[in-house]
């Protein structure tokens, strides 16, 4: 297989790396190309990952593309996983979104959309890319917010985009770990989640950053309610200590972690403005500092370098809203390993293979929401393998599910229309329609520091 990253100077790379390296089976990756529009973090992770591979005998061979088209030529896949604005940018909407009195957050709110209003300009570009070099290839996308970049993707490609995302699948990793330690299921079934024609099937629907986990089938008996039942088991865990016990038993099912911006909105709104800085500006320094750094290394002290900084990262991650859940302490699983870096791994073997597995991925609906359209993006299982993605029977949303998901994917097809027409009316009309931000007045402060701050990025919007 000939994978190419895009974003390929960007800070997860490395995850992506060792992952393929402990494939050495004969369907593993043999070519690996990076690229990104930032040369100097290019480089710098180009050195972290040949040192990565260089004693490593069936590692890929690896290149460096400084032109996109030339980059996605002949791949098999493409891995697309940028960030435009860069985590200056979302530092920058997280400043924004505090100075306008709401959420700051990268892909929830009003963060998400401007996000996307940077972002899906640049994605229809790959996706054309991808079109005319390399016709035969799937984008594998974790470029956020990824629902939003999946649909638009989606409008070029087909049927030949897949986004991921680690927040489902780790949601039940953490309660089947749960159930492990509690006897109620053999030790090692939380481990075969990604095994395909395994014993774990999990009943995930929503959109991406916004899904629940309705069942949660292990050899065909549902073990959800055995959690469900149990306080104790809902709070072992980072999400049922988040949410807390009373609130996950009365809706019946898991939320995903980012729901707790939608529960709990003012206290994690409290608890954002009460931070030293936010996590966007947390982020820009601290990789700022990384590549600084890095730059006077060698590729293996930079892999050093890197992995320090990385565990940092790790353990702040969504630190503000744990504080607001009364102060949880991330566990040293979740800050060890990646996810969404097995996911993309497991979608390209069963697409390039043949070995079938389930896992929940971004796709077109297909009807697995009535209310929304058949080609809106949304999150769920699904069947991959060398026929694409199939949709696997879900659980229905109840009522204040649906009602949510419908509002969110209304503010996310109307950002995709302001995008596709250059409206700036259509933009603030997104930003209005979306739960967390309250009142036009607002949306439209929110338009002009956007557009002030973001002037190149957004001036198609007129």
């Amino acid at each position: 297989m000939k994978l190419t990253l895009l974003g390929g100077g960007g800070f997860r790379v490395p995850l992506m790396v060792r992952t393929l390296l402990k494939d050495s089976s004969e369907q593993r990756v043999r070519a690996l190309t990076l690229w990104d529009e930032n040369q100097e973090r290019l480089h710098t992770m180009e050195r972290i990952v040949r040192a990565m591979t260089e004693s490593v005998p069936h590692a890929p061979s690896v290149r460096v593309a400084t032109d996109l088209r030339d980059a996605v030529r002949d791949s098999d896949f493409v891995f697309s996983a940028i960030r435009v604005g860069g985590t200056d940018g979302r530092a920058e909407d997280e400043r924004i979104a505090h100075a306008c009195g709401v959420l700051g957050q990268e892909t929830t709110g009003f963060g998400g959309l401007s996000y996307a209003l940077r972002g899906i300009p640049v994605a229809r570009a790959i996706a054309e890319a991808i079109r005319d070099e390399a016709p035969n290839a799937y984008l594998i996308n974790f470029t956020n917010p990824a629902g939003i970049i999946t649909e638009v993707s989606s409008e070029i490609l087909g049927n030949r985009v897949i986004g991921i995302c680690d927040s489902p699948v780790g949601l039940a990793r953490h309660a089947l770990t749960a159930l492990e330690e509690a006897g109620e299921v053999d030790r090692g079934t939380s481990a075969r989640i990604f095994e395909t024609g395994g014993p774990v099937h999990i009943d995930y629907l929503g959109l991406n950053h916004l899904g629940w986990v309705h069942r949660i089938l292990v050899n065909g008996r549902d073990v959800l309610p055995t959690v469900l039942e149990r306080p104790d088991l809902i709070e072992s865990f980072e999400e049922g200590k988040l949410f807390g016990a009373k609130w996950v038993q009365h809706i019946g099912a898991l939320p995903n972690e980012y729901l707790h911006y939608y529960y709990y909105a003012r206290e994690a709104r409290l608890a954002d403005d009460r931070a030293e800085a936010t996590r966007g500006i947390f982020l820009a320094s601290q990789q700022a500092e990384f590549y600084r750094e890095a730059a006077s290394l060698d590729g293996h002290a930079a892999f050093e370098a890197w992995n320090r900084t990385r565990e940092e990262r790790e353990e702040t991650y969504m630190a503000t809203n744990r504080e607001a859940a009364g102060g949880i302490e991330r566990e040293a699983a979740d800050i060890e390993s990646g996810g969404y870096d097995r996911v993309a791994l497991a979608v390209m073997k069963a697409l390039a293979f043949d070995e079938a597995t389930e896992l929940i991925v971004n796709t077109p609906n297909r009807g697995r929401i009535p209310s929304l359209p058949d080609d809106a993006v949304v999150e769920a299982p699904c069947r991959i393998d060398a026929n694409g993605a199939t949709p696997l029977e879900v659980t229905p949303l109840s009522g204040h599910q649906l009602a949510l998901v419908t509002e969110v994917k209304n503010a996310e097809r109307t950002v995709i229309a302001a995008s596709r027409e250059g409206s700036a009316d259509l933009a603030v009309e997104a930003f209005f329609a979306h739960p967390l931000v309250d009142g036009v007045g607002v949306a439209r402060e929110l338009f002009a520091k956007a557009k002030e701050s973001f002037a190149e990025d957004l001036s198609y919007l007129r």
